[in-house]
């Protein structure tokens, strides 16, 4: 990068790729320039230009801080920092960085699990969390738009008088834009979906800077037949294919009534037997989450609860409340059936919240566990018959393999984590948790599963994905990159 970035750096006027470029203060005929240094400061410069001096950064230590996630991948981090305030800085500075061949890595919260914000090629981090406005809220439509550094919990805080909510809910307090990069999901996934059937319409910059409508432009329609899915060829793409600056998504009413249940279980078959059986009984449920012994263990210490430690599941019912009786008792039944303890409630929402805040703080939960160590959370997705299969033959190669490996999942999808802990300064370890989580990314592809539900591929997963997809479905996925991105700028070594 050093080597070639800004080599004879070419500026456009008014950063358009159809206007007679213009060169900022080097000789048209010799565009070479003394040192790394001014080649930085040039493309500094010209970014300043565009976004204002405060909005760009070549600091090492904002750079460090944007060159790395939630996850255990570390690489080297960008050569410059951006905070573009609207889709117009985005794509100018995409112009920029196109004509002269220099990476670009989108970059939203920062809350990923993979990797997925590294510069293992240098470049150019855009951070869009200064472009926060919530555009348009139809409520009659049940859609609204918003910009690339609007947060989950922001959102539905803005729609908290309203009536309606976004229930998508990965944990983190992710950007939506983020999320539809990396088709995350969450807890409500098993009644609302996830991102991927959540995400109505996309505002994208290509690697050229051009502005793509995914849908048309202003289109929110609830189903269309027009053309190709563009808007599902960027959810899940993780920054590869282009910048995601706006997004408009689905909304749903807040229910009439909600509750939730905790019910512990004799052994991890029985628990995530009736959640098999719950969904087959064709129960709304809203939440379904496993939690398994050693990770209740942890819950209760983080979280000062009081549950049994033991395989448990934690359920949430939304609807009137006549529903919720039938779906309560229907629910009820198949888990005493099945060994389980009565149901210890949490009706009102201080309660419910705190059970939630629980399951979501289960990553710190699991780290407390061995103060000074890191996490890798793996999160393989299998269909639901197969759960109790892939769970048991989990819990024994942990043991088999010295390794704790707290587990929590979105079963009610076929969707868990295990969260291996693992000694930064113990070579041998970190060799265990790698083969490890091949064994069960494999373990889950031979049960016709995928090796990521909802973290996407990143840096870590690239080898299972060929196994996923084959090689013909790689290729496939390599033209449309070379497509979209004939220079290969777009967050350069993710994905494939």
């Amino acid at each position: 990068m050093a080597q070639r970035l800004l080599r004879g750096l070419v500026l456009f006027h008014k950063f358009s790729l159809l206007k007679k470029p213009v060169y900022y203060g080097l000789n048209k005929a010799d565009f070479s320039l003394q040192s790394r240094d001014e080649q930085l400061d040039c493309l500094v410069n010209a970014f300043r230009d565009i976004a204002g001096s405060e909005n760009v950064s070549v600091a090492m230590a904002v750079r460090e801080q944007h060159g790395k996630d939630e996850s255990l991948h570390r690489c080297k981090p960008p050569d410059v920092v951006v905070w573009p305030q609207n889709v117009e800085h985005v794509s100018q500075m995409a112009q920029l960085c196109y004509g002269n061949d220099i990476p670009i890595i989108p970059f939203g919260a920062g809350t990923g699990l993979e990797g997925g914000v590294g510069a293992p090629k240098g470049g150019v981090c855009f951070d869009l969390m200064k472009m926060d406005k919530i555009l348009n809220l139809n409520g009659e439509d049940f859609d609204v738009t918003v910009e690339a550094g609007v947060t989950r919990k922001a959102l539905n805080n803005y729609l908290r008088d309203t009536g309606l909510w976004f229930p998508v809910d990965p944990g983190a307090d992710a950007s939506l834009c983020g999320m539809a990069a990396t088709s995350a999901s969450g807890t409500n996934a098993v009644r609302y979906g996830t991102m991927r059937e959540n995400v109505i319409n996309l505002e994208v910059v290509l690697a050229d800077g051009r502005v793509l409508q995914t849908a048309g432009k202003d289109r929110r329609t609830r189903k269309t037949s027009a053309g190709y899915n563009l808007t599902n060829l960027f959810v899940g793409s993780e920054g590869t294919l282009g910048i995601i600056t706006k997004t408009t998504l689905r909304l749903y009413s807040i229910p009439e009534t909600m509750v939730s249940a905790v019910c512990s279980f004799p052994s991890v078959q029985a628990a995530v037997d009736s959640t098999v059986q719950i969904l087959q009984s064709g129960i709304p449920i809203a939440r379904i989450e496993f939690l398994d012994d050693v990770m209740m263990n942890a819950c209760n210490r983080f979280s000062k609860l009081e549950y049994p430690v033991s395989p448990t599941l934690f359920l949430e019912f939304h609807g009137t409340r006549s529903s919720l009786e039938e779906q309560v008792s229907v629910t009820e039944e198949i888990t005493k059936g099945n060994g389980g303890s009565e149901y210890t409630w949490a009706m009102d929402p201080e309660t419910r919240n705190k059970l939630w805040r629980a399951r979501h703080e289960s990553w710190y939960a699991a780290l407390a566990l061995r103060p000074g160590s890191m996490a890798y959370c793996t999160d393989v997705c299998v269909p639901v018959s197969r759960l109790p299969e892939v769970v048991l033959e989990t819990k024994e190669d942990l043991n088999r393999s010295r390794l704790i490996g707290p587990i929590a999942g979105h079963v009610g999808d076929g969707n868990f984590h295990c969260m291996v802990l693992v000694n930064p300064n113990d070579p041998d370890e970190q060799q265990r948790v790698k083969e490890f989580c091949y064994r069960l990314g494999r373990r889950a592809l031979a049960m016709d599963g995928t090796c990521t539900g909802e973290h996407g591929i990143g840096l870590g997963k690239r080898a299972l994905l060929l196994e996923e997809f084959g090689s013909i479905g790689i290729d496939v996925m390599k033209q449309i990159k070379l497509t979209l991105d004939p220079k290969n700028i777009m967050n350069p070594g993710k994905v494939i």
